[in-house]
């Protein structure tokens, strides 16, 4: 019995030390400006799946990404369509604390952002022989990086409304009476197949 006294606090302190942390879920407003024209979008977010719900015009207005299945679903609502493309790296959404291929950091200072102490951070990456210099503005109550911008000014992305909560499965599978878009890209069925020699 005494054995079990000791092993059994022993025993969970260990899986709470080994246990994975949890997924980072939040909803947040998006805020992008890529050489001095701006986006806006809310995002919604689950690790290896996000949402994005696009507010600019065009044909597209909520984007799909789903890492764990390596695919970006492009909505087309007014149509009750959507296109299938490739997942690329290049579209992670930058969410961490420290960044891809992260070779230095220094603290800058602080400041308030959207009511969060933050600390504004002067980071650079390298991804083969590319070096980008970046300032980032980390959030220290929900370590959460409210703002990321390119140290040249050419891109900057900042989150708004940020709130940290579970999000629904729903939004990150495609509506039930959408048609995939290629279907509509496919020969007509009475044209008959090229034959091969």
């Amino acid at each position: 019995m005494r054995h079990w006294l000791i092993i059994g606090p022993a025993l969970g302190i260990w899986l709470s030390v080994s246990s994975p942390a949890p997924a980072l879920e939040f909803t947040a407003d998006q805020i992008t400006k890529i050489d001095g024209r701006t986006h806006k979008a809310v995002i919604y977010y689950r690790d290896q799946m996000w949402r994005i719900e696009h507010h600019s015009m065009g044909p597209v207005n909520v984007s799909i990404v789903r890492k764990d299945k390596q695919v970006v679903w492009l909505l087309l609502s007014r149509m009750k369509h959507f296109k299938t493309v490739p997942y690329d790296p290049e579209q992670d959404l930058r969410v961490t604390e420290r960044l891809d291929g992260e070779v230095s950091r220094q603290e800058i200072g602080t400041e308030q952002r959207e009511g969060h102490p933050t600390t504004l951070f002067e980071v650079t990456t390298k991804q083969g022989e590319r070096v980008e210099v970046y300032y980032q503005w980390v959030a220290t109550d929900i370590h959460f990086p409210m703002k990321l911008a390119k140290k040249d000014g050419s891109w900057i992305v900042e989150y708004q409304h940020v709130k940290l909560r579970a999000v629904s499965d729903y939004l990150f599978n495609l509506p039930v009476n959408f048609q995939p878009l290629e279907e509509f890209e496919k020969p007509a069925p009475n044209e008959p197949p090229e034959q091969g020699m």
